[in-house]
């Protein structure tokens, strides 16, 4: 017969095994949630890397990928934002050029920030008579968006320097994930998802 402690060793073994297997069951649906979501999208490994943490909690729901996406394009325009005011402050941008270029790219920014706001702000309270109003409202703003990052990056166009060229994968980097959010808001409005509001 086995004793106590041994057979106490086993369940533990038995338990951790199980608990794994489930872990790993919930990863791969998750996986599968997220890719499923993103395959709309220009940019899939971005979307897939930014949203990978909402897939247990939006699983095939439409409006929840969209809400999600837009919150982290929220999330991502305000710390791009931030940088901008920061550099913006540095000592080392001297050239006036630059100073006006920074000036009307943080202009540019506090719109797109405002208008992914008012995106979010509107997903959240979805309701089925007025649904293609609101979805086309947020279309709208979140390809004004789009467009202001896309004004920002042009200023500095030609442009040489470690700065600059930080500052332009920034924003790119958030044109990829503002592009991908309005995918996802597209698939919403297409989808005419609005029954689970």
């Amino acid at each position: 017969m086995a004793s106590p402690s041994r057979l106490v060793l086993v369940l533990i073994f038995i338990f951790m095994a199980f608990s794994i297997s489930k872990s790993d069951e919930s990863s791969e649906d998750g996986d599968e949630y997220v890719r499923s979501a993103c395959s709309v999208t220009r940019y899939q490994d971005i979307c897939i890397r930014s949203l990978e943490s909402y897939s247990n909690t939006a699983k095939y729901d439409s409006r929840k990928w969209a809400q999600a996406a837009v919150a982290v394009t929220l999330e991502e325009a305000k710390n791009v934002t931030h940088y901008l005011k920061k550099l913006k402050q540095k000592k080392s941008i001297r050239k006036k050029r630059q100073r006006i270029d920074l000036s009307e790219c943080i202009d540019c920014f506090e719109e797109t920030v405002e208008n992914i706001q008012d995106s979010l702000h509107e997903l959240r309270k979805l309701n089925g008579k007025t649904f293609d109003v609101q979805m086309g409202d947020i279309q709208t703003w979140m390809s004004s968006a789009l467009t202001y990052e896309d004004t920002c990056i042009d200023g500095f166009e030609n442009r040489k320097g470690k700065q600059v060229k930080l500052l332009h994968n920034k924003i790119l980097k958030l044109s990829y994930i503002t592009s991908n959010a309005l995918a996802l808001v597209s698939k919403l409005a297409s989808s005419g998802d609005e029954i689970n509001a």
